[in-house]
């Protein structure tokens, strides 16, 4: 067995990879490709005759392969089928660092899992809270519930929207100016924010469309998600890249938060930087830039 460090709630998760489960091929040597997460797949990715070998293939690649800094989390099958339960058992069993809940409703959908895996946690001897957990919002519903959802639990780390699921039930289609998702992605980002955990986008299926591919990366950083989920290794390092804060931006954070506590120290509260006006709304935007660079490896400066 390959021990595996407790997983930790928050760190840096830009790139999300789908790889199916069930192919050991794809799924032996993932961390090379440089992804923040894995997110080894149990449920469209695999036919319905295959899930047991699926199952299988998965768990011993959690015994048996070092992911390294890679975190690894399973795609489980929804909670209407007969396949989620042992999906979660194995998942536990295995040591993987999380689950992602597909179609995701309610908070009860969370608890049910949570219970599950508490209860998998107790028969396998793995510590109990180890196993994360996040949610994929892929339906009207799920949307309307996001909040709840985030909030379900403590071991809730994020939530992600499912493109292709909501807009089947939205009845529409693909826009690439994506104002098809805009409002679930930005209620989404709000419930998570609110509730103080990650938020993460949609796949990008045109793998020749990079063009497209950049300008949704674009939205998606305006817009504040953290990662995004992808299904090719070659779309990793534009995610790193555009996600990551600019020179410019990490720049001007540190002087933000330096001049914050400056002149807070000295009882002002609003001051002026290079001309523009700040006062203390300002500074958790600032301080999430700057968090982001560390973890990117573009600032050695102190946090605190």
């Amino acid at each position: 067995m390959i021990p595996r460090p407790r997983p930790r709630r928050f760190r840096l998760r830009r790139t999300m990879m789908f790889m199916n489960a069930q192919k050991p091929g794809l799924i032996k040597d993932a961390y090379i490709y440089g992804c923040d997460s894995i997110m080894l797949d149990l449920e469209d990715a695999v036919a319905e005759n295959q899930k047991d070998a699926a199952r299988f293939s998965l768990y011993h690649a959690l015994k048996t392969i070092d992911y390294g800094n890679t975190e690894v989390i399973v795609r489980i099958n929804g909670l209407d089928t007969p396949h989620w339960q042992e999906d979660i058992r194995v998942c536990v069993a295995g040591g993987a660092d999380g689950i992602r809940i597909a179609k995701c409703e309610s908070a009860q959908d969370v608890i049910t899992v949570e219970n599950a895996v508490l209860a998998a946690e107790k028969e396998f001897g793995v510590e109990e809270g180890r196993t994360l957990l996040m949610a994929a919002l892929e339906s009207p519903k799920g949307i309307i519930n996001a909040y709840e959802i985030c909030t379900a639990s403590k071991r809730m780390f994020g939530v992600a929207i499912s493109g292709g699921d909501f807009r089947r039930c939205m009845g529409t289609h693909f826009q690439r100016d994506g104002v098809d998702l805009l409002v679930a992605r930005g209620q989404m980002l709000i419930a998570a924010r609110a509730a103080g955990i990650q938020c993460f986008d949609t796949v990008f299926t045109d793998l020749d469309d990079d063009e497209g591919f950049e300008a949704e990366l674009l939205q998606n950083k305006a817009m504040g998600f953290d990662g995004k989920s992808l299904i090719n290794p070659k779309q990793i390092r534009p995610v790193h890249d555009l996600l990551a804060p600019t020179e410019k931006e990490v720049l001007w954070a540190k002087k933000v938060v330096e001049a914050y506590r400056e002149q807070s120290a000295a009882g002002v509260g609003v001051f002026t930087v290079d001309g523009k006006m700040i006062d203390i709304a300002f500074i958790p935007g600032a301080e999430r830039t700057l968090r982001l660079a560390k973890a990117c490896g573009m600032y050695d400066g102190d946090l605190v």
